[in-house]
């Protein structure tokens, strides 16, 4: 395990968003393209999640963002922030991590 400082990890934004649109990613059977609402705008977001969750079941949830992120493409699609998730079992299955209670977009992890 490699260790960061308290300042590195500081560098991060990571804030709660709600999200809005879903849909897989055409051509990919692990892909979904994600709008999340972030509070003060909307984020496109990547995640190789399409295994584990269609598309219907994610609108409105509220889930956790890296959003400072440098953008990067799949499949030619870019994602401007990363979902955090834990991995579960031995077939790595995502579940994604959530507030306790509804909390405004943007909302900053701390």
């Amino acid at each position: 395990m490699r260790y960061i400082s308290f300042s590195e990890f500081k560098r991060l934004d990571i804030r709660i968003g709600e999200i809005v649109e879903a849909e897989r990613i055409e051509g990919s059977k692990k892909l979904v393209k994600l709008i999340v609402d972030l509070g003060n705008e909307r984020r496109q977001l990547v995640a190789g999640i399409a295994e584990y969750y269609e598309p219907e079941s994610l609108l409105g949830r509220q889930i956790v963002v890296v959003t400072n992120l440098q953008p990067r493409k799949f499949m030619g699609v870019e994602s401007q922030g990363m979902l955090l998730a834990a991995v579960v079992g031995d077939e790595n299955r995502p579940v994604l991590l959530s507030p306790e209670e509804k909390v405004p977009p943007g909302s900053p992890v701390t």
